[in-house]
């Protein structure tokens, strides 16, 4: 009962209105990657939350954007149209905002998120979710950035980032950007939590590389 109280809190009080979820345009080879993607989804409707992501109907793009999309919050999809043919096939659900080109998009999916989500993918997503990992070291912005580690997906980066704070090129404040757990319920509430630590903390948000 305690918990559930405070589950209610948390949605009620929530600072999260819209999430980008990061992830891959293929479902991956385990029903688990599909599954988190899934509950994702469910977990952003439970807590009121709308989602921002690359904007393609395939893989685990499709499926989180149609869990979301079915429980009746907004989704924007973001997509260069270059893209359109490769990434979207069937009915795509919610909006959809065409730009010219990559750097574009990730800065449409930026400035319309309070945070950031990377579900397992593969070079685009780790791209995506690298860049906004230093704009935050920078000071570009101050929101919050979570690694969903579906199956110890990404313990192979997380193990890199230890090593490179050992190392001596990340510093232990800049290591704290990133917040990784399995658990779908518990990322978003850690999330929730977040309190930036790193050096430079973003006094306003700034996207664009003309800016």
């Amino acid at each position: 009962m305690e918990n559930e109280e405070k589950e209610k809190e948390l949605i009620k009080k929530s600072k999260l209105k819209r999430i980008c979820v990061f992830c891959g345009s293929s479902p991956g080879n385990k029903t688990i990657y599909k599954d988190a993607a899934i509950q994702l989804g469910k977990e952003l409707v439970c807590r009121n939350i709308d989602l921002v992501y690359g904007g393609g109907s395939l893989g685990l793009m499709g499926l989180v954007s149609k869990a979301v999309h079915d429980g009746g919050r907004h989704v924007l999809g973001v997509i260069p149209k270059t893209l359109m043919a490769r990434e979207i096939t069937g009915e795509t659900v919610g909006e959809v905002k065409t730009v010219a080109n990559m750097h574009q998009r990730k800065t449409e999916m930026a400035t319309h998120s309070d945070a950031f989500i990377a579900l397992p993918g593969g070079y685009g997503t780790l791209e995506e979710l690298l860049e906004v990992i230093t704009w935050a070291q920078l000071g570009i912005h101050d929101k919050p950035v979570g690694v969903l580690n579906v199956d110890g997906y990404y313990n192979s980066l997380l193990s890199f980032m230890d090593k490179a704070v050992e190392e001596g090129f990340i510093t232990p404040t800049a290591r704290h950007i990133i917040v990784s757990t399995p658990n779908p319920a518990t990322l978003l509430q850690l999330l929730e939590e977040y309190t930036p630590r790193h050096e430079r903390v973003a006094s306003q948000h700034k996207w664009k590389m003309d800016e």
